[in-house]
């Protein structure tokens, strides 16, 4: 018989299951209230009237584990010392989209070098985000792949649906049914309509195809997630940061009937795509906020151990400690006078 299907599959490799991970790299009872706690806690700083401000740092990616911690254990750090003004969520983000082609993250290729050992990707990443959440950090990450969450997601404490995948049908049924705040990120071209559809859409009942954890492909269908909110980060004509973007994403929230609830990602178009204008961004947020801003709940920022960013692929014996093979970073020094400058400066807001 003539084949007609898996034309152009090379190789098949079996992968543990969900809950065969699960059961490998299990979530402690610590981990597990740790995350409850933090997920409760970001809630309220999305949705309440609380006075903290949320600020969602860290690499760009997570691509040399040791960095990854070391960079983990300063922030950690640096978390408790600002705890009382600023709530810091590292992130941890394993999945890259790519535009074309290029490095797909740690769990994709977690040797750098093609071989797509997604067995040891998966363990690898399970096992970096149980490390950072025993320091006592809040992570979050990005939803690109719809079956990665049932290996992960009960060790992340907030979710994001990227630009690329905010008008995808099945990111918005995948947020419907993950179990923490999700921001949903404006489209590519700037537009905000498409991340408001998502946060309706998200927040409805939802069936789906997905697997079990035993594997077992299953209809999935979720209650709907109410803890969505958008994530502005520019798009192709320019930055919306800005007091009058602000100003527009509320009216669309308003008039769809959803909470002013305003994350905005420093980096990417609101940079113009350099790094070092981060710190630029927060501060026209601290700006806004202190000239009587209610809708602006926090800010996300990209930082790494050292500035910049590196060219990828490269020998890896090559590659420079703690430096992004993604996007650009801001480095520690940068980070940490950014964090300080932006506890002090919400002061006001305690008085």
């Amino acid at each position: 018989m003539q084949a007609t299907s898996d034309l152009n599959i090379v190789e098949t490799r079996p992968l543990p299951t969900p809950a065969q991970l699960l059961a490998e790299l299990p979530i402690t009872e610590a981990q597990a209230e740790f995350v409850t706690a933090a997920r409760r806690e970001i809630q309220r700083l999305i949705f309440t009237d609380e006075r903290r401000f949320l600020l969602i740092i860290g690499p760009c990616s997570i691509h040399d584990v040791e960095a990854g911690r070391d960079y983990a254990r300063r922030l950690a750090a640096l978390a408790k010392e600002v705890a009382d003004r600023v709530m810091i969520v590292m992130r941890v983000y394993f999945e890259k989209p790519r535009t074309t082609v290029g490095w797909k993250g740690l769990i994709m290729d977690p040797h750098l070098d093609g071989s797509a050992d997604l067995a040891a990707g998966l363990r690898l990443g399970r096992a970096f985000l149980r490390e950072v959440l025993d320091l006592g950090l809040p992570t979050a990450t990005e939803f690109l792949d719809p079956i990665m969450p049932q290996y992960i997601a009960d060790l992340v404490c907030w979710g994001a649906i990227g630009a690329r995948t905010t008008e995808s049908q099945t990111h918005r049924q995948l947020a419907s049914g993950l179990s923490m705040p999700i921001g949903f990120k404006n489209s590519t071209d700037g537009g905000l309509q498409a991340a408001v559809n998502a946060i309706k859409a998200a927040g409805q009942s939802h069936t789906f195809l997905s697997i079990r954890r035993d594997g077992v492909p299953a209809a999935v269908r979720t209650h709907g997630n109410r803890d969505c909110h958008v994530v502005l980060r520019g798009g192709a004509k320019g930055p919306n940061h800005s007091a009058a973007h602000v100003a527009e994403a509320e009216a669309l929230l308003v008039k769809a009937g959803l909470p002013r609830s305003i994350l905005v990602d420093a980096s990417h178009d609101n940079s113009r795509k350099n790094p070092e204008l981060q710190p630029d961004v927060v501060r026209d947020l601290i700006a806004q906020i202190r000239a009587g801003n209610r809708s602006i709940m926090g800010a996300m920022v990209e930082s790494n151990l050292g500035a910049g960013n590196q060219p990828f692929p490269q020998p890896k014996e090559n590659l420079k400690y703690g430096v992004s093979i993604t996007d650009g970073c801001i480095d520690w020094a940068t980070t940490e006078a950014l964090v300080r400058e932006l506890h002090a400066a919400l002061a006001p807001r305690f008085a």
